[in-house]
């Protein structure tokens, strides 16, 4: 469904918690055009974009909702020009430090997802401090996509389970969706229940190519940085409005 109509910051959840979605995966588009409509370099959307995953972390906390997954960083965004990566490497790093104490506090627990290749030392050193710090924590998990594709993933889980038959581990009729979901990055995850993505753009961009099956997906037409409690309402309300059949017919009464 595609959102265009404004909602009011700071309204109040009204949807049951049994009516919340469990996973909210989020694609988070539109930082670069809301800097130009502003005005701005590029990189000053990036900057205005974590005040955006603030708000949206806190607010899914508060909700009881289980899991978060952010698209921060995908497999292709290594073609856009050197100083915004070094830019997002900075946000990233700046993120882990900055939020640590609210992440604690918060009892969120921090998990990522993605490939480590290509992402500075220092960058991956704060990463995994935040992650370990967290491991304990028993609210939110943040699950942070960075240099993620799903084909990617799903590459490697192909290549894992090869050789897990090569090796005599696994038969080919062992292969279940299953095993399949257990090699993949997300593993032990739920699946996403809701996708939303921001910026109006209707395609999934190589996130979570597997385990979107049966999300309900929401379009904003809201950029990222403009993207708010009211917005993460209005998502939820109309996933809990919407009956979900997985395939099957409901029964007539």
């Amino acid at each position: 469904m595609l959102d265009s109509s404004p909602t009011s910051a700071g309204e109040p959840i009204d949807v049951p918690l049994d009516r919340r979605p469990r996973h909210i995966a989020v694609i988070m588009d539109g930082n670069g055009r809301w800097a130009r409509r502003q005005g701005l370099p590029r990189i000053e959307g990036h900057r205005r974009g974590v005040s955006s995953v603030r708000r949206c972390v806190e607010e899914c906390s508060r909700l009881a909702i289980e899991q978060l997954t952010l698209y921060c960083l995908s497999s292709e965004n290594w073609k856009r020009p050197q100083r915004e990566l070094d830019f997002l490497m900075h946000l990233l790093e700046q993120y882990m430090i900055e939020e640590r104490s609210t992440i604690l506090e918060q009892n969120v627990r921090v998990a990522i997802i993605g490939r480590r290749t290509g992402i500075p030392e220092r960058v991956l050193r704060e990463i995994d401090k935040t992650v370990q710090m967290s491991a304990g924590n028993a609210g939110l998990r943040l699950c942070l996509a960075i240099n993620y594709g799903g084909r990617g993933e799903l590459t490697g889980a192909v290549r894992q389970i090869a050789r897990e038959v090569e090796q005599g581990k696994l038969s080919p009729e062992d292969i279940t969706e299953e095993v399949i979901s257990a090699h993949l990055d997300t593993a032990g995850m739920p699946d996403p229940d809701l996708l939303i993505r921001t910026a109006g753009e209707m395609r999934v961009s190589n996130f979570l190519l597997w385990q979107i099956s049966y999300a309900e997906i929401w379009v904003t037409h809201r950029c990222w940085p403009d993207f708010d409690e009211a917005q993460l309402h209005a998502a939820i309300r109309d996933f809990a409005s919407r009956d979900r059949r997985f395939g099957a017919i409901p029964e007539e009464n």
